[in-house]
């Protein structure tokens, strides 16, 4: 089922494979002292404190988030293999999906027997399914 490919321009597929090297390379953006306070998490939170260090964006922190690090708008917001994801809950919604340009990922509030029902749908009109069943 994954052999499913995107029909992408010449220009797409190399922007798409700019991006993941780009995503690939940069070093991940953490909390501000998330390595101190375990409640923290690594999540992103912006730093806002008058006297911050990482706000103010000095040498010796890492880098913030920031507009120069987005990919090229042709392929923002793509899935690593070139499919834009479109939600699946029931058989109607697979049916509005345009094969050669997104693919479908069931949504985890959908049961076994709706899912098993949704996946062969899906293989008949010759879509993929991001996240399918394990068996």
């Amino acid at each position: 089922m994954s052999d499913i490919k995107p029909s992408l321009t010449k220009e797409e597929k190399k922007l798409l494979k700019y991006k993941l090297e780009r995503a690939r390379r940069r070093t991940p953006f953490r909390r501000q002292e998330w390595f101190r306070y375990k409640k923290l998490g690594e999540s992103w939170r912006k730093p806002r404190g008058k006297h911050s260090k990482l706000r103010e964006q000095l040498d010796w922190r890492p880098p913030i988030v920031d507009a120069g690090y987005r990919g090229p708008r042709a392929v923002r917001g793509l899935h690593p293999s070139g499919f834009r994801e479109v939600m699946v809950y029931n058989l109607a919604d697979i049916e509005k999906i345009d094969p050669s340009k997104e693919a479908a990922r069931i949504s985890t509030k959908v049961g076994g027997r709706k899912r098993e029902l949704i996946e062969d749908k899906a293989k008949e009109l010759n879509i993929r399914v991001l996240n399918p069943r394990v068996e």
